[in-house]
């Protein structure tokens, strides 16, 4: 009986295509991601490039605090996480001249000639000339830098301080620089009843991110965190208000980076005396304007 003859399979010489698809897949997938990130979003290129220029054409800081001391916790004002912040070298407390005479007055007033600092006449309140003397003294190394301006008025006291010294950049988490600036700010005004208005100012480039939807949320929060450093350092919370105005005051044009960051700022503005809306006694209210509606005409809820 005749054997069957074996027959020897073929190969397969069409094996490669296998190897040749994953190649292509694999090219068609990094061309996508390159595409994906030639992409550039706007917002976040201005905010780069701001950053940049800030950061190589700003004035140097001239206080630049020595870090020493074991890690401290503490309750951060932005995210209100807790975080590590190294303790600082506590700065001396400047001391508030005692003005108690309209002549006083008059032979004390700062130097209208110190950079930074605008003078347009008298003041109605002496607190608001001692706590501006006070400032001009402790901050006059910022304020010949510009990084610091003081406006002085019979009505109010303004201390403008730009954020490339309280925050970086898109945040409203100070900065370790920033502590012992506020610090000297809060232990002037800590003493006086003056009502305090902190008010946050950012430029036009927009933002829109989990935590802020807007400017408005950016430089509220930011004002905020000031606020809330400054009742860690013994400032009355009652005498204080958190304000954002977000890109609609700005102090310069948005049309250049210098203009940018001139608008990028926290406003205190110190107000003569007391308030006189909240140093009445509850208790001592009549009858009718402790009910519900406070007395105001048409008060209360009913239609």
């Amino acid at each position: 009986m005749a054997r069957r003859q074996k027959h020897e399979e073929h190969e397969n010489h069409e094996r490669w295509l296998v190897s040749y698809a994953d190649f292509i897949t694999l090219l068609f997938a990094f061309f996508v991601v390159m595409y994906a990130l030639s992409s550039v979003n706007e917002g976040k290129y201005r905010v780069l490039s701001d950053s940049l220029v800030a950061a190589f054409r700003s004035a140097p800081r001239s206080i630049d605090p020595v870090q020493l001391g074991e890690i401290k916790r503490t309750v951060d004002s932005g995210t209100q996480s807790i975080i590590g912040e190294p303790s600082l070298i506590a700065l001396p407390i400047p001391v508030v001249p005692d003005v108690t005479s309209d002549s006083d007055l008059k032979q004390s007033r700062p130097r209208p000639d110190v950079p930074g600092v605008t003078d347009s006449g008298g003041y109605g309140d002496p607190s608001v000339q001692r706590i501006a003397e006070a400032i001009v003294e402790a901050m006059g190394g910022l304020i010949r830098d510009d990084l610091i301006r003081v406006r002085r008025d019979e009505r109010w006291l303004e201390v403008e301080i730009r954020s490339s010294i309280l925050f970086p950049s898109g945040s409203a988490r100070l900065t370790p620089d920033s502590f012992p600036i506020l610090e000297q700010l809060a232990r002037i005004l800590a003493p006086f009843p003056n009502p305090i208005h902190v008010e946050g100012f950012t430029d036009n480039v927009p933002i829109s991110t989990v935590q802020y939807l807007s400017n408005w949320e950016l430089s509220a929060a930011r004002a905020a965190s000031v606020v809330h450093l400054f009742t860690d350092y013994g400032v009355e919370p009652g005498r204080m208000a958190a304000i954002g105005y977000g890109e609609y005051k700005p102090a310069a044009s948005n049309d250049t980076p210098e203009g940018r960051a001139r608008n990028r700022r926290v406003v205190l503005v110190i107000m003569p005396g007391a308030d006189p809306r909240w140093e009445r006694d509850p208790a001592q209210l009549p009858d009718a304007m402790r009910q519900d509606g406070g007395g105001d005409l048409g008060g209360g809820d009913a239609p």
